[in-house]
């Protein structure tokens, strides 16, 4: 037991300064807008003696927003190269270098009397989230036992979760919301930073990196020891053994190898359709829509945002199912389900939008629809995205996977983000339309050519996609029984 209890806190302190970052500094940014936005016209009239209009204050705030998206991108780039030549939990800890470095910009801003350390500190926030979001995931399912590896590197999308539903409290007007206390609230991402470099040291390093990246038997067996206690290894080092020896005398692989690569085709189109998906199917524009429904269904305004962060806690509460049930379900069905449920969800919402006016009930079932969309969404896409690439590349592709994975993801949030207000304005309350069609394609896409991935070994998984990327030569054995064909859902 005490050796779950290490892999249990190995997870909470890589979460708590990872992927809950990436979620407390998306949310934390709502509550004070207005503020910072009265606080750019002010500063610029003391400056130089007029107003901003009212386009010119929408327009830097704009690129206030895009500044977390952006530093999010180079992230991602960056986290490749460091996940290899600093090793997983060293990439972490030095991650936190960025957010401290956004919350003295942000928490001395208003001091300073410079709306332009507030994009700066946005852009650094990013920078911290897209490294996290990447190694993260990485470095807990190379530290899970086999048959824990699904529910272990899913946490990164409860810790997720979890900080949108922490930055929605913490910036309610009671707490650190308010006029006077903005940049406080934008300061606050230090604390988890602070709390990760006192708990990260103390747990090891994954000991996959350790063995087949460094070559360190010793090192790896005494972090397998940390993690497992003294329960058998001689297996889970035999597998790491057998998977050292496929990639011997292969050096880490750059993105652009991936794409030359044909032994990785279907591996490669599988994140690329996943992870674009999973910022495309609309999820995070249901917040956006939020605030607006919640309106119309009556719902006084100075208590929208505690309703608010009911739509967080859907999230939440999923996440946390999704631990739970990964390594039982499977990765398709849950992938499967949720874009199905969106699809349904997607049509009732825009017919509920459309009707929002001339039927009373119906602010009430697009209010439903808010909440059964993010629940579809948290109960597959939210976190088995982040863990194919883990699962389904090899030891020297998986950092190259999570750069073009985690470039996607902001790329995607970026185009959505800066996109979403137009689609509004066109389309009215079909806005849902494209995302429905993105759910649609998804759903399509993981029925007919994504492989179950649970309870296998690496080695496997890999086998089982050479079968795929070289059907033709490798045709006549390929049918092994009804087992395969049950497990690979061909």
């Amino acid at each position: 037991q005490l050796q779950n209890k290490i892999l249990i806190l190995t997870i909470c302190a890589a979460g708590i300064g990872g992927t809950f970052q990436y979620g407390y500094n998306i949310s934390i940014i709502n509550a004070p807008a207005s503020y910072i936005q009265m606080f750019m016209n002010t500063t610029w009239l003391e400056r130089v003696g007029v107003p901003l209009e009212s386009n010119v204050i929408l327009l830097l705030w704009s690129f206030t927003v895009s500044a977390y998206p952006l530093g999010g991108l180079t992230g991602a780039v960056v986290a490749g190269p460091m996940a290899i030549v600093l090793g997983r939990k060293m990439s972490l800890l030095l991650n936190n270098v960025f957010v401290i470095i956004a919350a003295t910009l942000s928490g001395s801003s208003r001091m300073a009397k410079s709306f332009e350390m507030i994009m700066l500190s946005r852009f650094f926030t990013g920078v911290n989230a897209g490294v996290s979001m990447n190694i993260q995931p990485m470095y807990l399912a190379e530290s899970a036992p086999k048959k824990l590896r699904g529910a272990v590197a899913l946490t990164s999308a409860s810790f997720t979760a979890l900080g949108l539903v922490l930055g929605q409290v913490v910036g309610l007007r009671e707490l650190l919301g308010g006029e006077e206390s903005w940049p406080f609230l934008l300061a606050s991402n230090v604390v988890p930073a602070l709390i990760q470099l006192t708990a990260l040291p103390w747990f090891p390093e994954s000991p996959r990196y350790l063995l087949i990246d460094r070559g360190d038997k010793e090192s790896c067996i005494s972090a397998l020891q940390k993690l497992r206690g003294t329960s058998d290894l001689s297996a889970e080092l035999e597998e790491m053994l057998a998977e050292q020896a496929a990639v011997k005398g292969q050096k880490a692989k750059n993105p652009w190898e991936l794409f030359q690569n044909p032994a990785l085709r279907w591996q490669l189109v599988s994140i690329v359709v996943l992870s674009s998906a999973m910022q495309l199917c609309g999820n995070d524009s249901m917040y956006f829509y939020a605030a607006y429904v919640f309106r119309e269904a009556g719902i006084p305004e100075d208590t929208i945002p505690y309703v608010v962060i009911g739509t967080g806690s859907c999230e939440l509460i999923t996440s946390v199912t999704c631990n739970m049930i990964i390594d039982y379900a499977g990765r398709r069905p849950l992938l499967l389900g949720g874009y199905i449920f969106m699809a349904g969800w997607a049509i009732v919402f825009m017919v509920a939008l459309s009707q929002q006016t001339q039927i009373s009930w119906m602010p009430y079932l697009s209010m439903a629809c808010i909440f059964a969309y993010i629940l579809s969404f948290g109960i597959g896409p939210a976190g088995v995205t982040g863990v194919l690439p883990t699962e389904i590349f090899d030891q020297m592709s998986r950092p190259a996977a999570y750069m073009i994975c985690g470039s996607l993801l902001w790329f995607n949030l970026f185009l959505v983000g800066t996109a979403f207000p137009f689609i509004v304005k066109s389309l009215a309350h079909f806005c849902y339309i494209p995302f429905l069609v993105v759910c649609v394609c998804t759903a399509l896409y993981v029925w007919f050519f994504l492989p179950e991935t649970k309870g296998k070994s690496f080695l496997e998984i890999s086998e089982e996609f050479r079968k795929r990327n070289f059907k033709t030569k490798t045709r006549a054995g390929f049918y092994k029984g009804p087992e395969e064909i049950k497990t690979t859902t061909l």
